[in-house]
């Protein structure tokens, strides 16, 4: 599945990955290649790297997390975002048991009236909850 102009076969990182609707804008895109954020096949990669159908891309998620992604098609320009789902697969593996007990702590745990954050007191009385 390729759109858009170049060669076809590879497009630069930053471009697939705004395109692809992974960040919202390519100079994001391009600001967390930079800082080393993106992996491309294991390794930091850069915004002007070219990728291909079949490299395994890991990016920053929520939480914290990382996403791992598997290029499936290639678009070097803006196209419907329900057909820039389907460039990617995400093959994110679930969190671990433990994890979600966590969020499920830290979202009961958490101020109600939006106090804002937790102080000193409040983030050791968390800490012993969770048992770290």
């Amino acid at each position: 599945m390729t759109a858009g102009g170049g060669s076809g076969d590879s497009v630069r990182l930053d471009i697939w990955l705004d395109v692809a609707c992974v960040f919202p804008t390519r100079s994001q895109a391009k600001a967390a290649c930079e800082g080393g954020k993106v992996d491309v096949n294991g390794s930091r990669a850069k915004a002007h790297r070219e990728v291909r159908a079949g490299d395994r891309i890991a990016v920053p998620g929520a939480g914290g997390t990382r996403r791992e992604l598997v290029v499936v098609g290639l678009a070097s320009r803006s196209i419907p975002k329900a057909q820039a789902r389907k460039l990617y697969e995400d093959v994110t593996p679930a969190p671990a048991p433990e994890v979600v007990e966590a969020r499920r702590l830290d979202r009961m745990l958490s101020p109600r009236d939006g106090g804002g954050r937790p102080d000193k007191r409040e983030r050791r009385e968390r800490r012993r909850l969770k048992g770290w």
